[in-house]
């Protein structure tokens, strides 16, 4: 493979940052501050894939709106997953700074109220005997946990993942994870990883199987079968990036197949639950329950980094390991956060929004997939969608220059969102946000579509 074919490939799984689109886009910042701070930060920063260089500057957050250091206002269907409640949460804030006043810190051996609650309240919202909780000060860290646990458990030091999934940027997450960026150049893997292909049935080796995504299901158990010691199989419930939706039958099956091999299910929800896809939890959707769960990003309510493991009841045989230890583990400012976001989206019935808000943006997007023919495939789940451009609708190839073009014109005119895979445009607003400004989103990426027009 030439190297360049090689870049391409490599920077295809998020939005590319060194396109001539993108060029144009960083010379159109006129603001003298703006590109001040812009210069400064490619000088003192590492670069790195996907993040170098940075877009825009911010000044300020509120909501579903970012606002710019030269003052533009920009919904942002991006957030990082972490503003389910949006940017700024006055409730999550006033119950941080209370907080603050009298427990900032809990020192390494010692417990605090907010870090107790916060583990009874999963164990109250989760199913089963899922009662049993770590924290960690970030997802990736959740993950690492998780891997350990399940090894100490099974004894079992071998896990199967999914080509394509992210589960963290550290070495042993992505060891797990599927996404060739984040490995590139990273030398020898933690060992006893194998992968399978995803669920995914729009493009890809399980297009038009007779079996749908259940075929993928099958390649899982082949490969437990074959390869024995398996001590976990780690998968996005939802995957987050370009919108997967596994069917039932698919996590039914898959759930019947760990049962039967003797191997833990865990499952990273870490960008996609706190009712991103109307439910609490994402495998409530599917009416499975894992054996570990990972849980991060909005569960620090957008203001502080927050992240959980939490195992079954019968997992709890391994006080001898240090599983995280991290300094940040029981953080009263954490743990207060995510009560507050627990206790926010109770008081505001933000569930029964979200599903509101999905009958809406689905007619919206299929109404623009009727009217344009590069959109191949709409998909989603309350307020996460995924929009696959194609260049023709029978051939699925990927369009992946019209998917540029709209995002930078959506920048353009107050619109934020990421491309994933090249060709795919993912939706991920706030939770909290009203009906008039997910209407004036939508508006606005038509107006994209317009300018681009079909290519068919």
């Amino acid at each position: 493979m030439a190297l360049e074919q090689q870049t391409d490939f490599f920077r295809c799984e998020g939005d590319v940052n060194t396109t001539e689109a993108r060029r144009k886009w960083d010379a159109g910042h006129r603001d003298p501050a703006t590109r001040d701070l812009l210069a400064e930060d490619a000088r003192y920063f590492l670069h790195q894939s996907m993040s170098t260089p940075c877009l825009d500057a911010l000044w300020a957050c509120e909501g579903p709106w970012l606002e710019t250091l030269e003052g533009k206002r920009v919904l942002d269907f991006h957030g990082n997953n972490v503003h389910q409640l949006g940017f700024g949460n006055s409730y999550v804030i006033s119950k941080v700074l209370e907080q603050m006043r009298t427990l900032p810190f809990s020192s390494r051996r010692y417990t605090n109220r907010p870090a107790v609650e916060l583990a009874k309240k999963l164990a109250s919202l989760l199913p089963g005997s899922l009662n049993r909780s770590l924290f960690a000060p970030g997802g990736t860290s959740a993950v690492g946990m998780a891997v350990k646990l399940a090894r100490a458990v099974t004894g079992k030091h071998k896990v199967v993942s999914c080509w394509d999934s992210f589960h963290g940027a550290s070495l042993d997450a992505i060891s797990v994870g599927g996404e060739a960026v984040f490995r590139k150049g990273m030398g020898p893997m933690m060992p006893g990883v194998e992968r399978v292909p995803p669920p995914v049935t729009y493009r890809g080796p399980f297009a038009n199987h007779p079996k749908g995504d259940e075929a993928s299901a099958d390649y899982l158990e082949y490969v437990l079968e074959k390869e024995g010691e398996v001590g976990a199989f780690i998968a996005e419930t939802v995957r987050n990036t370009d919108v997967q939706i596994p069917s039932e039958a698919y996590w039914r099956r898959v759930r019947d197949i760990c049962d039967r091999h003797g191997v833990l299910l865990i499952l990273d929800e870490i960008p996609i639950a706190l009712g991103r896809t109307g439910h609490m939890f994402a495998f409530e959707k599917y009416g499975i329950e894992p054996d570990i769960l990972c849980l991060g990003k909005g569960l620090g309510g957008g203001l502080w980094p927050m992240a959980a493991m939490v195992a079954r009841d019968e997992y709890n045989v391994v006080a001898d390991v240090s599983l995280g230890h991290y300094t940040h583990e029981k953080s009263p400012l954490g743990a207060t956060a995510a009560l507050a976001v627990f206790d926010f989206m109770e008081k505001e019935s933000l569930l029964d929004k979200v599903r509101e808000d999905e009958a809406y943006v689905l007619g919206r997007l299929l109404s623009m997939k009727e009217k344009y023919g590069m959109i191949g495939d709409v998909r989603g789940a309350g307020l996460l969608w995924g929009i696959e451009l194609v260049k023709n609708k029978i051939t699925k190839e990927k369009a992946t220059g019209e998917a540029e073009r709209i995002m930078y014109r959506c920048l353009e005119n107050g619109l934020s969102f990421k491309v994933s895979q090249g060709n795919v445009l993912q939706l991920s607003p706030a939770l909290t946000i009203t009906r008039d400004e997910l209407a004036l989103a939508l508006d606005l990426l038509e107006d994209a579509f317009l300018l681009v027009k079909s290519p068919e």
